[in-house]
C-alpha cells in the first residue's frame, strides 16, 4: 500500500481578486498578492491565500538525520529520513522564490537542562541520553554542532528559527505570535518525524484554527508504517487535522513572482 494518501486530481482552481486594472506604467502584483490557488490535495483541495502563507519546515536537525546521531544512538534507520532532503530542498526555494514566510524549528534545550521535564530525560533506554556527548556534541543542546539544522536545508539570515524543547512547534516558543504578527492563517508543514513533531505541530495548529498542508514526500518517519499512518490520520475523517498532498503538486500550483519584461 502506498504511503502516500491519494491526491485528487484537479485543474488548479484560480480566483483573482477584483481590483483596479493595472496600466501599463503600473508594476504588477507580486505572487503573494496576485491571485488564490486551490492546490489539489486530500481530502480536497486546499487554498493559497494571498500573502498569508508560511513554509514551516520541522527539526531537520543533524542529530535525526545524520549517523552517528541521537536518532541513530535510539536505533532507528536514520536512511530513512534521507529521501525527504531533495523534494524539501526543491520546496523551500520555491517557497523562498514566492516569497512566502519560512520558518525553521529545532528541538532542543538549555545546556543546563533547566528547560528539560524528567519524564523527557529518563523515558526509553536509549544508549545516550539527551545532554549526554554524543558524535555532533551534546545530544539536542542549543548552540552544539549536531542541534542545528542540516547544511542541505540551512536557513537564509531572514528566516525565523523557532527553538523548542517539546514536540510542538507551539509550546513553549513565540511561533503563534510570529505568525498573528505576520497575518498567517495558512500552514504548509515538511520536516520530521511524521508521527512525532509533525504530527503534535499539526494537531497544535488546527486547534489554533490554522489551515495545515502537509506534504507526504517532505515529512519523514523512521517507520514506514508509522509514515503510512501518520499521513492518513491527518487527512482522515474530511480533513480531521488539516490536508495531505505531494510536493511536486504543490510546485506546480504555487504561485511564482511575476517577471518584468526586458
Amino acid at each position: 500500500m502506498s504511503t502516500t494518501p491519494d491526491v485528487t486530481q484537479l485543474e488548479p482552481a484560480v480566483i483573482t481578486p477584483t481590483s483596479p486594472e493595472t496600466s501599463p506604467t503600473t508594476s504588477a502584483p507580486s505572487a503573494q498578492e496576485d491571485a488564490v490557488v486551490a492546490v489539489p490535495a486530500t481530502p480536497g483541495p486546499f487554498v493559497l491565500p494571498p500573502g498569508e502563507v508560511a513554509l514551516v519546515v520541522i527539526d531537520m536537525q543533524r542529530d535525526f538525520l545524520l549517523p552517528g546521531g541521537f536518532g541513530e544512538t535510539l536505533g532507528n534507520d536514520v536512511s530513512q529520513l534521507a529521501a525527504v532532503i531533495p523534494p524539501l530542498q526543491q520546496v523551500l526555494a520555491a517557497a523562498r522564490a514566492a516569497g512566502l514566510m519560512i520558518i525553521h524549528t529545532r528541538e532542543g534545550h538549555r545546556p543546563d537542562l533547566s528547560d528539560l521535564p524528567p519524564a523527557k530525560l529518563s523515558r526509553g533506554a536509549p544508549s545516550k541520553r539527551i545532554g549526554d556527548e554524543g558524535r555532533y556534541g551534546r545530544i539536542l543542546i542549543r548552540g552544539e554542532y549536531g542541534h542545528d539544522i542540516i547544511d542541505e536545508l540551512a536557513p537564509l539570515p531572514d528566516e525565523l528559527v523557532i527553538d523548542k524543547p517539546g514536540k510542538g512547534s507551539f509550546y513553549g516558543t513565540n511561533l503563534q505570535d510570529s505568525l498573528r504578527a505576520h497575518g498567517i492563517t495558512t500552514l504548509i508543514v515538511t520536516g520530521v518525524t511524521t508521527e512525532v513533531c509533525v504530527h503534535t505541530t499539526v494537531r497544535e495548529a488546527n486547534d489554533r484554527g490554522y489551515d495545515v498542508l502537509v506534504l507526504s514526500d517532505c515529512v519523514g518517519s523512521y517507520f514506514p508504517e508509522f509514515q503510512r499512518v501518520g499521513l492518513e490520520m491527518v487527512a482522515a475523517q474530511g480533513g480531521i487535522f488539516g490536508w495531505v498532498t505531494d510536493s511536486a503538486t504543490l510546485l506546480a500550483h504555487l504561485p511564482q513572482p511575476a517577471t518584468t519584461a526586458a
